[in-house]
């Protein structure tokens, strides 16, 4: 027998918040964006509420300027939508690492109502949290009331996101195209280069943690001559289909979840979605789970593939912000070179072009005056670049520094040299 629901309309569904609540909004490919734009529409009615979410798609009407009163965003990562309100000082960004946030949600940060986006119920009424488990399994386990917007083009996926229509306050159904993200599109031939490098710091039987962005996609590509890889992962895009298909990927070495693909959420292209579209090889698990530097060390030759915006020359990396603005978040990049740095024959490694896109130098003397340090010089194992690796586990200051210039844009090693022999005596 077909498990009876029913649905309501968003306008109905959402008069269940009210004023100073605390809403959680479900991020990436999930985010919610019909009932973000309906709830828009009760700006007048509500006053002090809190949203708190990761990385959100699309555009968030609720983050223009006017709507501060009734909405206030209070983010655990500065995704694009929001990135100029944080920086205007009409939204606020919470420091945390991806795996924390679970707790944070039982404890500090407990939530009234969560927003979802899930795959449509099955005959037995689950539903699926779809592309995104991550903190969104413990954000509809801990909330008081649960509004779905189910979408028939939402993935059915495997592992953590099942819930049941029972425990939903109110179902929303809309029909709407996830947004998309096709990674590969933007490589360039710098980033092949990086790719070509790290790739070769790769073992076979290796399992992988890749980051988000155009050098990890480019890093795949380089992986065709690869054996028997797993992944145990953050996130994944459009980059891992080919090599799953090709059996390059197939987790076979893993000594956790063996022959599975483990994750927390991916977001990528339609053929990503999908892919992952009721998947049993690929697993969606909750991210206290996926992101423990404790379970990541338990499998063998882990590599944590991550980037940056700069690395000064002792190794600090800053990752979420350019100076004091805020670009992103802390995310889960320490709790992925962490863990792989424990594993046995693991190598955290941190992927950057040597210069920005305007040409600016990613090495630099010091951080900019207001940049985060997400990994600390005393996490930092790999830095790689388009003209090579510097490995500065293990290596004094001035070690580091002479490595890091080695690996740094031709025309600025100069400079480097020179600030490096102010600060270390280096270079005479």
């Amino acid at each position: 027998m077909i498990h009876p629901f029913q649905y309501t309309t968003a306008q109905e569904a959402l008069q269940i918040i009210q004023s100073g609540h605390r809403i959680f909004v479900h991020g990436s490919a999930c985010t919610p964006q019909y009932l973000l734009k309906e709830l828009a529409k009760h700006k007048d009615r509500l006053v002090g509420t809190e949203i708190i979410s990761i990385t959100l798609q699309g555009k968030i009407e609720l983050a223009e300027p006017g709507y501060e009163k009734a909405f206030h965003i209070n983010s655990l990562f500065v995704s694009e939508p929001i990135r100029k309100a944080v920086n205007e000082g009409r939204a606020d960004y919470i420091p945390a690492f991806l795996s924390d946030i679970p707790d944070m949600m039982r404890t500090v940060l407990p939530v009234d109502v969560a927003l979802v986006q899930v795959s449509p119920p099955d005959i037995h009424g689950y539903c699926t949290l779809g592309t995104s488990v991550d903190v969104a399994r413990t954000a509809v386990n801990c909330a008081k009331y649960i509004i779905a917007q189910v979408n028939p083009q939402m993935p059915r996926t495997h592992g953590d996101g099942m819930i049941h229509t029972d425990h939903f306050a109110a179902m929303v159904f809309h029909d709407e195209a996830l947004p998309e993200m096709d990674y590969g599109a933007k490589i360039t031939s710098v980033d092949l280069e990086i790719g070509k490098n790290v790739a070769n710091l790769i073992e076979d039987g290796s399992t992988l943690q890749v980051g988000i962005g155009s050098i990890p996609d480019a890093v795949l590509q380089s992986l065709q001559g690869h054996k028997n890889l797993g992944m145990h992962t953050e996130m994944f895009s459009d980059g891992v289909i080919d090599l799953f298909e090709k059996d390059i990927i197939n987790n076979s070495k893993k000594k956790i979840h063996p022959n599975k693909l483990i994750t927390s959420f991916a977001l990528g292209t339609k053929k990503l979605y999908n892919y992952v579209n009721d998947n049993p090889a690929i697993h969606f698990l909750d991210i206290d789970y996926v992101n423990d530097p404790h379970v990541i060390r338990r499998n063998p030759k882990v590599i944590a593939i991550n980037s940056a915006v700069e690395v000064d020359l002792t190794g600090q990396i800053c990752a979420d912000s350019i100076g004091t603005y805020q670009y992103s978040g802390i995310g889960g990049q320490m709790d992925f070179m962490r863990g792989a740095a424990l594993s046995e024959g693991g190598k955290p490694i941190i992927a950057i072009s040597s210069r920005t896109n305007k040409g600016v130098s990613r090495v630099v003397p010091f951080l900019k005056q207001g940049a985060g340090v997400v990994t600390t010089r005393g996490h930092i194992h790999y830095v790689v670049t388009e003209y090579g690796v510097a490995y500065l586990y293990g290596k004094n200051l001035r070690q580091r520094a002479k490595s890091l210039i080695e690996i740094a844009h031709p025309e600025d090693r100069e400079g480097l040299m020179q600030q490096c022999h102010e600060r270390f005596k280096l270079f005479v």
